[in-house]
């Protein structure tokens, strides 16, 4: 009789049997390999995370930085949880926590990410189902999902990289589709999961987040079989949680680093958001919500808004201290920390970051816990109260003094421009008869793929297929064979071969 042990470690295809390449005799290490060796992996090096890395040098983190300090906090999580006597029975009733298995999942966790990161996520999401016609539109969680279980080899027998049970459950950070699995679907529960509620704008098009597209529900379903009893059928793994928790903290750490080093975090500008709350606290609570909505500009009005949607969204854990501590460690950290001297480079500047850094990870790392019964908008493996407000400020000043600004908008309307152009110039490619012998090859295989999985086998399957063969095809490029791949089909290059992109 098999034993859960036995079921997590099992193959979607192969069984518990070794692959050639693999060197490791832990299935989840050679898991950690198979991933590190796809060329899916490498390409992240050219994926934004914020700012496209083409155009920013070496100062700021892309998506194969951030996968591997991901992996690095996640690991050093679950090996300080598996150390702790009084945890380790509760890890095992909850199906487990094996440091291997969250550190492949955090090296695969972002895969699936398109060129311009979140931005080419929304942007493929809307062409998908707007354009192509594809229910399930794109969603970068569950790109990552089918990456490794369906697309990464070439081919219509493609089995993609055999992964085991355990490292498939703990990619699925929304283990749900984006409309129908598991029924009743996380949307429809009170309060709903995080990730799991609809876009505003859009009710009728399910989960905002979701972890597979329906091509991939089966396995999906064998990944989250030896978990069958012990978790909700929509809550994470344990260890799927702790890679949640620790892309959370590599992403509010690495963020401020970032662009602290390029001089676009100014302390004044900070300082004075923060101080200005603290000093008018009472005032801005007493603010009705849309006169504070048209006040965002003023100094303390926006984090006073953050204050409120955490109450709104989180209130199993939001709490006015532990805010208010929360906003006094990040402006003693950050404001007269971090920000106080300008970067220039040297090495007492990057000594600095380092410090500021680390001191951080630890601190939060530190903060870990474990609970049994958690709430429907968190994972069983979650920051402590004071620690998890601090992580919500960091985000904020991010958003607020980065994402928010002009020059990236500017900057990030033009690249969702660039792929929605190179969406349709490749519809058109593939509607052409005379050009199908021309195609590139790997959209070819990846037609055949989407013919061969799509059902039911309805009039439209042709035109079904192609619509995701594309979001496929273009989903796997960087930033960098985005840009070059329009300039081809749109005339502007001079290059007739180039190293850009392989077809």
């Amino acid at each position: 009789m098999e034993t859960p042990a036995d079921a997590r470690a099992r193959r979607l295809f192969g069984g518990s049997a070794r692959a050639l390449g693999d060197l490791a005799g832990s299935p989840f290490r050679a898991d950690r390999d198979r991933i590190v060796s796809s060329p899916f992996f490498a390409r992240l090096g050219g994926v934004t995370q914020v700012v496209s890395p083409g155009g920013s040098g070496l100062l700021l983190h892309n998506r194969l930085t951030h996968s591997l300090k991901v992996a690095q906090v996640a690991r050093a999580i679950a090996e300080r949880l598996t150390a702790d006597e009084d945890r380790r029975a509760l890890l095992v009733d909850l199906g487990g926590c094996d440091p291997d298995v969250v550190e492949a999942a955090a090296l695969a966790h972002d895969l699936g990410h398109p060129p311009f990161g979140h931005l080419g996520e929304r942007v493929l999401d809307q062409l998908a189902r707007q354009r192509l016609g594809l229910t399930d539109g794109f969603e970068g969680n569950a790109q990552s999902y089918r990456i490794v279980t369906s697309t990464e080899i070439r081919g219509a027998a493609t089995t993609g990289l055999d992964l085991t049970a355990a490292v498939r459950a703990a990619l699925l950070k929304y283990p749900w589709t984006r409309l129908d699995h598991p029924d009743p679907h996380p949307r429809h529960l009170d309060p709903p999961p995080r990730g799991a509620t609809v876009p505003p704008d859009d009710p009728e098009s399910g989960s905002s987040k979701f972890g597979a597209y329906r091509t991939e529900l089966e396995d999906l379903r064998q990944a989250r079989a030896p978990f069958v009893g012990r978790i909700a059928d929509w809550q994470q793994t344990v260890e799927a949680s702790v890679m949640d928790t620790a892309d959370d903290i590599a992403y509010a750490i690495h963020d401020v680093e970032d662009f602290y080093r390029v001089g676009v975090l100014q302390q004044g500008a900070v300082s004075a958001e923060l101080m200005a709350w603290q000093r008018e606290s009472g005032h801005f609570r007493a603010v009705t919500g849309p006169a504070l909505t048209g006040a965002s500009r003023r100094p303390g009005a926006a984090i006073e808004l953050l204050r409120r949607q955490l109450h709104h969204k989180d209130d199993w854990i939001a709490d006015d201290e532990a805010f208010a501590a929360a906003v006094e460690h990040v402006r003693t950290e950050l404001v007269e920390g971090l920000l106080a001297l300008p970067f220039d480079g040297s090495i007492e500047a990057e000594q600095y970051v380092a410090r500021f850094s680390a001191r951080w990870t630890n601190r939060l790392v530190d903060a870990i816990t474990v609970t049994a019964q958690p709430s429907m908008r968190s994972g069983h493996v979650l920051l402590g109260s004071a620690q998890w407000h601090e992580v919500q400020v960091l985000k904020f000043v991010h958003h607020r003094f980065v994402l928010a600004r002009p020059d990236l908008a500017l900057h990030q309307r033009g690249q969702a421009r660039l792929l929605a152009t190179l969406v349709e110039a490749l519809w058109e490619w593939l509607l052409d008869p005379e050009e199908e012998s021309r195609l590139p090859r790997r959209l070819h295989d990846l037609v055949e793929l989407a013919e061969a999985e799509l059902h039911p086998r309805t009039v439209d399957r042709i035109s079904r297929a192609r619509g995701r063969a594309i979001i496929d095809f273009v989903a796997q490029l960087t930033d960098g064979q985005a840009v070059a791949m329009l300039d081809a089909l749109s005339g502007r290059s001079g290059a007739l071969w180039t190293d850009a992109f392989v077809l």
